[in-house]
């Protein structure tokens, strides 16, 4: 028999050992919860594309304000040769001939825009110079210039696009800025759940190792007491099954720490080979959190409710696009310059002419079948629908604000009623075991006491665990910092489209 458990014995504990025990070349770290949570912001996967996904949105919010600034665009046409029959009118003959032509041309235009959001329209400032050489039996050199010419275009009744894009493009950086913080406080959350799963499988398997070398003692114990009839053989070969059931728990608890410890070390992007021991962090101090002030600090700053804002916005910058492109349209483009013709280059920029233009579009629909107007109505009803989803979306995530910060507030009374359960377990078993080792207590106490001791430390973990992840969670939807006292969004610098603390 003593055979028997001498080689449970070894096998379990060289199961221990390769599974737990740094091998040469593993770097061994210790880490509490507010540096796992630092390294995760720094350099997790997650970490990483949150930042991506902000800047993202930066640069397009960078190109929108770009295009409210006057543009300068210069085109050029370097050459441009072109041989050919055309027909021409011989007013000679009173009729069209077809007539060879060879020519060459080359141009630029400079152009200087600038959108005027108001009315949608555009202001545009222009100068040209051209230059035609023909060749055949009629040779012709010609310069032509327009030194200045300012205009401005204008759709009377249309969609102005630009107005929209005003009211919308700030809200969604807006929303970028705090979705950023709210995916950053995202990682915390999950960095403090796996941290928090390695505690959990670090205690179990402390607890399964102290139970495995309490079990081989109180069994050797044991065989010295059968012998002089203290205890019956069924006591005995209880004891000896608890020795079995204790290495195979030791090894499945060795198993489930190398899972979690992975976990959390693939999860923060260290080395694979890394070996974490954790550092439970102590009671902490009371904050008494108010549900009114919660969900006015995630209605003021949750960008699930920014996005919905956006759905909104667009919904009804959609109604009135197909509004308006339903009925006729009108157009306006004036201008006023001078311009100039000249066969020298000297010549073509004296005395222009003054150049006027005025033209005025219309587009009206006579028939359609209804198309535009089905539109119209898929885009009113469309917005409808936003608005009620949007409607709901607020009252979950009121409802989330409120359990999440109702859980916090009796989660704290919860760790300091763990905390003394835990401390009364591990005394109550120590008197337990003496007094079976002195045959004072029976076997079903000492089991009895020792399921309540793991009891009690599986619950004192997971009061933390549960404190910790919903402060988290309060932080990512709130976006504030009730132990502090400061918005979280006022902790980072988005100028340089970077995460800075």
């Amino acid at each position: 028999m003593k055979n028997i458990l001498l080689k449970a014995g070894i096998i379990v504990l060289c199961a221990w050992y390769a599974g737990v025990t740094p091998l040469s070349g593993q770097q061994r770290v210790k880490l509490d919860l507010q540096k796992v949570i630092e390294i995760a912001n720094d350099s997790s996967l997650e970490a990483f594309r949150s930042q991506n996904m902000y800047l993202s949105g930066y640069w397009e919010y960078r190109t929108y304000k770009a295009n409210r600034l006057p543009s300068m665009t210069l085109n050029l046409t370097p050459a441009e040769y072109n041989r050919d029959i055309t027909k021409r009118y011989d007013s000679y003959q009173d009729l069209d001939v077809y007539r060879n032509q060879q020519s060459f041309y080359t141009g630029g235009n400079l152009a200087i825009e600038q959108n005027f959001d108001l009315t949608g329209g555009t202001f545009y400032l222009q100068s040209q110079l051209g230059y035609m050489r023909t060749f055949g039996d009629n040779k012709l050199t010609q310069f032509t210039s327009v030194p200045v010419r300012l205009g401005y275009s204008q759709s009377l009744v249309g969609y102005n696009a630009f107005r929209w894009e005003r009211r919308i493009e700030p809200l969604k950086y807006e929303k970028v800025k705090k979705e950023f913080v709210y995916n950053i406080e995202s990682v915390s959350v999950q960095a403090a759940s796996c941290f928090f799963d390695l505690a959990m499988a670090q205690a179990e398997y402390d607890l399964a190792k102290e139970n495995m070398a309490s079990s081989d003692t109180l069994y050797r114990i044991g065989i010295q007491r059968q012998k002089i009839a203290a205890i019956s053989k069924a006591d005995l070969l209880t004891l000896k099954l608890d020795v079995v059931n204790a290495g195979n728990t030791l090894q499945n608890k060795a198993s489930a720490l190398k899972r979690a410890m992975f976990s959390l070390v693939s999860f923060l992007n260290l080395d694979k080979n890394t070996v974490v021991s954790i550092d439970l962090p102590v009671r902490p101090r009371e904050i008494i959190i108010p549900v009114d002030r919660a969900l006015a600090l995630a209605h003021e700053n949750s960008p699930k409710l920014l996005e919905l804002k956006q759905n909104i916005l667009e919904a009804e910058r959609n109604v009135d696009k197909t509004k308006k492109e339903s009925s006729f349209n009108a157009s306006v483009n004036a201008s006023i310059g001078f311009n100039q013709v000249a066969e020298n280059f000297g010549d073509v920029y004296r005395k222009p002419m003054q150049q006027d233009l005025v033209s005025v579009s219309l587009s009206i629909p006579l028939v359609d079948w209804g198309v535009r107007k089905g539109k119209y109505n898929m885009a009113r009803n469309n917005l409808n629908v936003v608005k009620t989803s949007a409607r709901q979306d607020e009252v979950s995530l009121d409802e989330e604000v409120i359990m999440t910060v109702n859980d916090f507030n009796i989660q704290q009374n919860m760790i300091v009623s763990a905390e003394e359960a835990l401390d009364l377990a591990v005394m109550a078993y120590n008197e337990t075991r003496q007094r079976f080792i002195i045959g004072k207590a029976d076997i079903n106490s000492l089991t009895l006491s020792l399921n309540r001791q793991q009891t009690a430390q599986q619950n004192y973990i997971m009061s933390l665990q549960n404190y910790w992840l919903n402060y988290y969670k309060i932080r990512k939807l709130t976006l504030f910092d009730f132990a502090t006292g400061i918005a979280l969004t006022d902790k980072f610098d988005y100028a340089g489209g970077r995460l800075v603390k």
